[in-house]
């Protein structure tokens, strides 16, 4: 699959995708992603061998859809960024990894194979705003009907920066990855399970990079 990006001098980008990775429990509050680790258990969720945690992704699940299609109604999107490895630099955008939360009881790593991850239209190069990637704030609605209600609102101040899992991931980190960041959390009493799935990420001069989908369930197996 190959992405194009728009860059804020107005230009495009193009990377083929050729690894995808999605990070987890990745916020920069320890004492906070492991109450969310609890909770998750609480629900029959595994608790990850290791926190942050990194699943890899077939890179086929990496694009941008107009509409999701999804197997049930317990699938739901997360507001995150996404690294995006070209051949000369490395990207930043929105994303949003849609995830089927039915699977997740199963195995985190399941679930994730089972839906897309989505990426922004608009990428910043890394290089030029990591002084400032604290300031960006990432942002998620929800709607059911005609209904929009937000249910993510944070910043990247939240969530582990670019150059921890550059640094991690050393020579893994090769042209043609995408690494979605982990997210933030959602605003409690919001119903996730929507029927579309909005995300923003934008810069501290108001540039803003999206991510747009409606989701369709399909019709039941013919057991």
């Amino acid at each position: 699959m190959t992405m194009r990006f728009t860059l804020p001098d107005g230009s495009e980008r193009a990377v083929t995708v050729r690894y995808a990775l999605n990070a987890g429990y990745a916020g920069r509050d320890t004492a906070q992603v492991q109450h969310h680790v609890d909770e998750l258990a609480e629900l029959g969720v595994p608790a990850p061998r290791r926190i942050p945690t990194l699943y890899p992704l077939s890179a086929s699940l990496v694009g941008r859809p107009e509409v999701v299609q999804v197997a049930h109604a317990k699938t739901s999107g997360e507001a995150e960024w996404a690294l995006v490895v070209g051949e000369d630099d490395v990207l930043l955008t929105a994303a949003c990894d849609h995830t089927d939360r039915a699977l997740e009881v199963h195995g985190v790593a399941w679930s994730k194979q089972s839906a897309p991850d989505l990426l922004g239209d608009v990428a910043w190069p890394l290089s030029e705003i990591e002084d400032e990637l604290d300031r960006f704030t990432l942002k998620a609605w929800v709607r059911h009907g005609d209904v929009e209600t937000l249910i993510q609102d944070g910043t990247l101040a939240q969530l582990l920066p670019p150059s921890y899992w550059i640094e991690e991931l050393g020579e893994r980190i090769v042209p043609g990855t995408v690494l979605l960041s982990g997210t933030i959390p959602m605003i409690p009493g919001v119903d996730q399970f929507a029927d579309a799935w909005r995300v923003e990420l934008t810069d501290p001069r108001g540039l803003t990079s999206r991510v747009v989908y409606s989701i369709e369930q399909l019709a039941p197996a013919w057991d």
